[in-house]
């Protein structure tokens, strides 16, 4: 579950102080998918990477399960995002090493929960079946088609069973065929696992798909498309932002 409060991040650009969000209030329930849709520099990737807790906020809260993460310790935090957080990244090669075989990217994974390797083998062989790839695991990414490398990047994000999975335009790029199977992939597995998802995309059939969808443009939250307006609040301006500057 994802509860924030009043979340607002800046960032200095030469004397200006630029706010990429602006007084963000959302809330996620255990097993709730929500797609943030919005125009390019509107805020998404920022929120999500806020989400995952590789950045923190300016202002506010960003609750995963009860736990603040925008206070938490460097040390709570790396630990969370290690056992609790799947991040399935943008872009063709989908942030895979390309010296690795897909089944190495996976296990790559693990490394930092400290498991025995030859459970960390059995376990990236298991989540590659899982998306389809079992034939695949031996295959550089270069040797991957473009959907083969999305879903050998989404077994990593999942190979851990994380509590949330955060994907940032997880088809962008993809033919059409690729799409619609990823997009039915996706669905299948955040339904079965119950995840928490939250999804960027500029794929409109991969936003009809998630029960709920908002607008983020400007650093603002909108209810948009198909969305359940609840648990969708903005704060306001947030003139300390300004004054203080970024953290």
């Amino acid at each position: 579950m994802y509860h924030l409060t009043g979340v607002t991040k800046c960032y200095r650009d030469g004397g200006d102080v630029v706010r990429a969000l602006d007084g963000i209030g959302l809330y996620v329930e255990d097993g709730g998918t929500l797609v943030l849709q919005g125009p390019s520099g509107g805020g998404k990737s920022t929120l999500l990477r806020i989400l995952a807790g590789l950045e923190r906020p300016t202002r506010g809260s960003v609750e995963l399960d009860g736990t603040d993460l925008a206070t938490v310790t460097e040390s709570r935090l790396a630990r969370i995002r290690a056992e609790s957080i799947g991040l399935l990244g943008p872009g063709p090669d989908a942030g895979l090493a390309p010296g690795l075989t897909a089944r190495q990217n996976v296990a790559g994974a693990l490394v930092p929960l400290r498991l025995h390797p030859a459970d960390r083998w059995e376990l990236a062989g298991d989540a590659l079946d899982e998306v389809g790839l079992p034939g695949h695991k031996d295959f550089l990414p270069g040797e991957l088609d473009d959907q083969a490398r999305r879903r050998t990047a989404l077994a990593r994000a999942l190979v851990k069973r994380p509590t949330a999975l955060l994907a940032d335009r997880p088809t962008a790029g993809l033919s059409a065929a690729a799409r619609d199977e990823f997009t039915g992939l996706l669905a299948r597995l955040w339904s079965e696992r119950r995840l928490t998802c939250v999804i960027a995309t500029d794929d409109d059939a991969l936003a009809r798909r998630a029960p709920r969808r908002v607008t983020l443009a400007r650093g603002t939250l909108t209810a948009g498309g198909s969305a359940d307006p609840q648990g969708v609040r903005g704060a306001g301006p947030a003139p300390w932002c300004a004054s203080r500057g970024a953290r």
